[in-house]
């Protein structure tokens, strides 16, 4: 018996200007076209290699506080809330902010996640984040 996966969504591809942020899972294959590859969990991907994950660089201190990560416990009836507090976490670290907003320039920035839900994560955050902030720079 032959057992087919279901297809996977494309990355979520979204622009400001000349940036390109793309958001991927952590998993998925690589793709010599995502530039660079910027892993945004606080801790590294469960059962994958340095290799597999092929992250350029782990900005782990991005990624949402361990408190926050566990409250929000990856259930989308508190993402709002948890968006909300992430980006108030985010301004306490301007210069990793300044640091992507410098690799999203110099080309595609791939932020890699681990979690399961594509809609309901930090990588959506930060991305909206640093496309807002590019738009403000304008």
């Amino acid at each position: 018996m032959v057992r087919t996966l279901p297809a996977k969504p494309a990355p979520a591809a979204h622009a400001a200007g000349s940036a390109v942020v793309v958001i991927k899972r952590a998993r998925d294959p690589v793709d010599p076209a995502d530039g660079m590859r910027v892993l945004v969990d606080r801790l590294w991907p469960r059962g994958l290699t340095k290799e597999q994950v092929a992250a350029d660089l782990w900005l782990r201190e991005v990624a949402p506080s361990d408190a926050l990560r566990r409250w929000f416990g990856h259930q989308p009836e508190r993402y709002a809330a948890f968006a909300q507090k992430y980006r108030a976490e985010l301004q306490d670290h301007p210069e990793l902010l300044r640091l992507l907003d410098d690799l999203g320039r110099r080309g595609r920035l791939t932020l890699l996640y681990n979690a399961a839900d594509a809609e309901h994560n930090q990588a959506q955050v930060l991305c909206s984040v640093l496309l807002e902030r590019r738009a403000g720079a304008r």
